[in-house]
């Protein structure tokens, strides 16, 4: 049996690993990945001597994949959780702790927003309940259109912009209610009688959405985890475990089916295509690739994944001497609201929120990254890098009061690294899947389908070589 891996990112190494561990040790199973490097929109890099992430930071740890996963991998003591600092929002032209009682943005009844909102926009947040709701079950909006229609613009762009562009690198007004918090549309479905009686509703832990085999899961204990050495740990022990063979710089340019059910990858330059043939195919390459190489062999599926953008962000990250900071935060970081004087849309007091990066667990030093850029705001990164950096310390002086010189910095780009959850974006890839269904030997994974965080990859790519594997396991018809 031979299995072919496009990507070498979270996603098709947990998928690969998911393979050797249903296909046995006699399979052979190649990941293909076009950089230099596996990993995807996961970074570890060393700055200042020291692992440190420069993609994705860190995990919901309450869903279960990837502490089950590290469990497989023997990797549970890299499991580390932030400490006991809050984070802050600055909105308004002030930093206030970011408020309590809200999910992802939304108010529930227990809000506490004072200091982010002004009086006009508390009494708009406390007017919503008796409003009346107008709501079509199983419909999709804006979850910014939504707000805005319900709380007013300051709960938009002061609360849920901040909490959302970090995740997705878009804006609230771009982002589809039912593919952002599913929770929360499904207790509107459900009848909720405001808003605010359906964030409530879902911030209780109800277990809503169901798509295949995809569910929400809610558990107790700590909300987020990193991993003491970064993600680096997880990948190398997934390609590891996984007994793949890896092929670095190596772009799919096309895929065939043949006559016989064979999979043929061409990959390489036009003037010296190779082949390379395969039992099965996992495509775990972002939204345009799908679109690329399903064209010609299941054309609703690329034309659904043709309609899923992109957003590029920048992340820098800095590491300071902790004796030239004269006073070190004490928030675990910040998120900046819409309409701010700002470059950046947040900044992580790495430090402050994981004890193992504290200076003194390491060697004295304190380390923070920034994040900038949103979808559709593509101009504000196309500086080179310095002006970049500038740009962060600027802010940086301005929410912290840091003015020192760094004694290390690291700017990673991202270009097109997020998948954008637009109004309408689980019928699209609704269309990917049942499409891809009807083709033995095929299947999708990744950060466009059902969510971009880890869990959510691990998850879709271990569903899509259960149901490639099932369908290789049945008789030939």
């Amino acid at each position: 049996m031979r299995v072919a891996v496009l990507g070498g990112g979270i996603s098709g190494l947990a998928a690969a690993h998911r393979l050797r561990g249903l296909l046995g040790p006699a399979a052979t199973i190649i990941v293909l990945e076009r950089a230099a490097r596996l990993g995807g929109v996961l970074r570890t890099v060393d700055l200042a001597g020291v692992p440190f992430d420069v993609g994705a930071e860190a995990f919901l740890a309450r869903q279960p994949e990837v502490p089950a996963l590290l469990a497989e991998l023997g990797l549970t003591a890299a499991l580390v959780h932030p400490g006991a600092a809050v984070p802050t929002i600055r909105a308004d032209g002030r930093t206030r702790p970011l408020p309590t009682g809200t999910l992802l943005g939304v108010p529930t009844s227990a809000a506490r927003l004072d200091g982010v909102l002004s009086p006009a926009g508390l009494a708009a947040v406390a007017a919503e309940p008796d409003r009346p709701l107008c709501w079509e079950p199983g419909g999709d909006t804006s979850l910014g259109g939504l707000l805005r229609d319900r709380f007013g613009d300051e709960v938009a762009d002061r609360i849920a912009d901040p909490l959302l562009g970090g995740v997705y690198a878009g804006r609230v007004d771009g982002l589809g209610l039912r593919a952002t918090i599913p929770a929360l549309a499904a207790a509107l479905d459900a009848g909720a009688p405001s808003v605010t009686a359906a964030a409530d509703s879902a911030s209780r832990g109800i277990p809503v959405r169901e798509s295949g085999d995809f569910r929400d899961r809610v558990a107790s204990g700590p909300v987020f985890g990193a991993l003491r050495g970064g993600y680096r740990v997880l990948l190398e022990a997934l390609a590891s475990a996984s007994g793949a063979r890896i092929r670095l710089n190596t772009t799919a340019r096309g895929l065939e089916r043949t006559a016989t059910g064979w999979w043929r990858i061409v990959l390489g330059p036009t003037t010296a295509p190779e082949i390379l043939e395969a039992d099965a195919v996992v495509l775990a390459v972002p939204a345009p690739a799908v679109r690329r190489l399903l064209k010609g062999v299941v054309p609703a599926a690329a034309a659904a994944a043709g309609q899923i953008d992109l957003a590029s962000s920048v992340v820098v990250a800095l590491a300071y001497r902790a004796t030239d900071i004269t006073t070190r935060p004490s928030a675990s970081g910040v998120l900046v609201a819409a309409g701010e004087r700002l470059s950046i849309k947040a900044a992580t007091y790495s430090s402050v929120k994981w004890g193992h990066l504290a200076p003194e667990a390491t060697d004295g030093l304190v380390r923070l990254r920034a994040s900038l850029g949103r979808f559709g705001e593509t101009t504000a990164l196309q500086v080179d890098d310095a002006e970049l950096v500038a740009r962060v310390r600027a802010d940086l002086a301005t929410l912290a009061g840091i003015t020192a010189e760094p004694v290390a910095v690291h700017v990673q780009r991202w270009g097109g690294g997020l998948p954008q959850y637009a109004v309408g974006h689980g019928a699209r890839i609704a269309a990917v899947e049942a499409a891809v269904a009807g083709v033995p030997g095929l299947a999708v994974a990744g950060s466009a389908l059902h969510g971009v965080g880890v869990p959510a990859c691990v998850r879709t790519a271990r569903a899509a070589v259960e149901r490639v594997v099932a369908r290789l396991a049945e008789p030939a018809q």
